[in-house]
């Protein structure tokens, strides 16, 4: 089975309310056996315009990132971030990549 991923952009507006986010999202990730694969919060960005910190949380699936994101308790940790963060974010399922020559 394909691994999900979280993969987010955040730029931070309000560094208490974004730290009570993280307190409250922590447990919810692990409730859901994600993983923080990247938190990087000064990106190398070699294309595009995006800024702040980068993220990945890896699942053991699409369904399992789905589930978590949009439990009651990662609802109400989101609600907090969105007052102190703007974010782009997208769940997407990994697989393996062949490239050929």
């Amino acid at each position: 089975m394909n691994k999900g991923y979280l993969v987010a952009h955040l730029r931070v507006r309000n560094k208490e309310g974004f730290e009570k986010f993280r307190q409250m999202a922590g447990p919810i990730i692990a409730e859901y056996g994600g993983k923080v694969l990247v938190r990087e919060p000064n990106p190398d960005v070699r294309e595009g315009n995006i800024s702040g910190i980068a993220l990945v949380i890896e699942f053991e699936s699409i369904e399992t990132a789905r589930k978590f994101y949009e439990s009651d308790k990662y609802q109400a940790a989101k609600a907090v971030r969105e007052l102190a963060a703007d974010t782009d974010l997208i769940l997407v399922e990994g697989s393996e990549v062949v490239l050929t020559k």
